[in-house]
C-alpha cells in the first residue's frame, strides 16, 4: 500500500491544494489522507498502512511561478516555506522515516495567494500532480534547486 497526505488550510486559498490533492485522489493501491495542518495526528494510521511510498502534498512558497510542482529533497526542505503546520515538515518526515521503511516524497505546489478561492493554477497543478502520481512518473517530476 502507498500513501498519500495532502496537508493545507482549506480556508487560505492555495494553501488547500494538499487537501484538494488528496479529496481528488483515488487509485488502486494508494490510500489518500487529507491532513489539513496537522499531519502528525496521522501518524499511527499511516504506519498501520506499512506503505511501501509516502507522497506528501503541499503548497510551498519557493519562488516560482504560481502552479509550478517540485519534489523537495529532505536537505531542500528549508529552501521552501511551508506555512501552516503545528510541528515543521522536516521534523514530520523524520519521524516518518525512523517508523516506516517507505520512500518519501515532498511535492510542493507554487501558489499564487494565499487567501480567498484556491487559483486556477493551483488546481491546474493538482492534477497535473494527481496523474503523475497515478502513473507512477513522480521521479519524473523536477527536484526544487
Amino acid at each position: 500500500m502507498n500513501v498519500l497526505l495532502g496537508v493545507g488550510n482549506e480556508s487560505n486559498g492555495d494553501d488547500a491544494i494538499g487537501i484538494y490533492v488528496a479529496r481528488n485522489f483515488k487509485h488502486e493501491g494508494w490510500v489518500a489522507i487529507d491532513c489539513a495542518t496537522v499531519p502528525e495526528n496521522y501518524m499511527g494510521k499511516i504506519v498501520s498502512y506499512r506503505p511501501e511510498k509516502i507522497v506528501i502534498v503541499d503548497a510551498a512558497n519557493m519562488g516560482l511561478k504560481a502552479g509550478e510542482i517540485r519534489r523537495i529533497p529532505k536537505e531542500k526542505v528549508g529552501k521552501a516555506s511551508f506555512s501552516t503546520h503545528s510541528i515543521p515538515l522536516s521534523l514530520f518526515i523524520s519521524h516518518l522515516q525512523k517508523t516506516t521503511k517507505a520512500k518519501i516524497y515532498l511535492i510542493g505546489i507554487q501558489p499564487k495567494s494565499m487567501y480567498g478561492e484556491m487559483s486556477e493554477e493551483a488546481k491546474k497543478a493538482g492534477e497535473k500532480l494527481i496523474e503523475y502520481i497515478k502513473e507512477d512518473r513522480i521521479d519524473e517530476i523536477d527536484e526544487l534547486k
